[in-house]
């Protein structure tokens, strides 16, 4: 039976850091996310993301997160994580800066939205517009003035819906976020601007 669709008012949020560890290690379950990533996907080499696929990968983010990074934020429903959202200064994902279609499209400060988890009773229930209308506001009280995010084009979500864990364009576009670049047939890059005056529509800087 489907269930209701959930409000923000539905829900609280709060950013991943030693207090709320265990939570997010809970939401994950024991595979850790797509059976190992434990989202240290864009934020490794390749090379060390395969070798530390699963354990590795659970300690390399657990130092982060000891280190004092806030590496994303969870959704509570009724007190229970139910919902991940993976949030923070661009530069802290090193693969995604290597990426050659996911490159810089210039050199403002900005923030990106990496991963998506949704624990699976809450899938389509609008948790995942929740986490974004989240992010924006933790990156914006962090000082962010733009936030990236990276779905997949809706060409590609067609031909793999099951890879959609960095977003889906739809769903970003709605809640305000525009294309500005797209290098590849299978990723775009998406902006939304809360800071320095500008509105949600931005500047025209879209690249090819």
């Amino acid at each position: 039976m489907k269930q209701d669709r959930l409000r923000s008012a539905d829900l609280t949020f709060q950013p991943v850091t030693l207090d709320t560890w265990d939570d997010m290690q809970r939401l994950f379950g024991e595979p850790g996310a797509q059976n190992g990533c434990w989202c240290m996907y864009w934020r490794q080499t390749r090379a060390e993301y395969r070798e530390g696929f699963g354990e590795r990968n659970r300690q390399a983010m657990a130092q982060i997160i000891a280190s004092g990074k806030v590496p994303g934020i969870l959704a509570y429903h009724n007190g229970h994580p139910i919902g991940w959202c993976s949030i923070a200064p661009r530069e802290d994902f090193g693969s995604l800066e290597r990426s050659r279609t996911l490159k810089r499209i210039d050199d403002k400060p900005v923030w990106s939205i990496v991963c998506f988890a949704i624990s699976r009773p809450y899938r389509g229930r609008g948790v995942s517009r929740a986490l974004i209308d989240a992010a924006i506001d933790y990156a914006r009280e962090n000082g962010a003035a733009i936030v990236e995010a990276y779905p997949l084009t809706p060409e590609a979500a067609r031909d793999a819906p099951y890879d959609q864990y960095m977003g889906i364009m739809s769903t970003l576009e709605a809640a305000g976020f525009r294309e500005v670049a797209r290098r590849s047939d299978r990723r775009a890059i998406l902006r939304y601007y809360i800071g320095a005056g500008e509105s949600a529509d931005g500047p025209d800087d879209a690249q090819p």
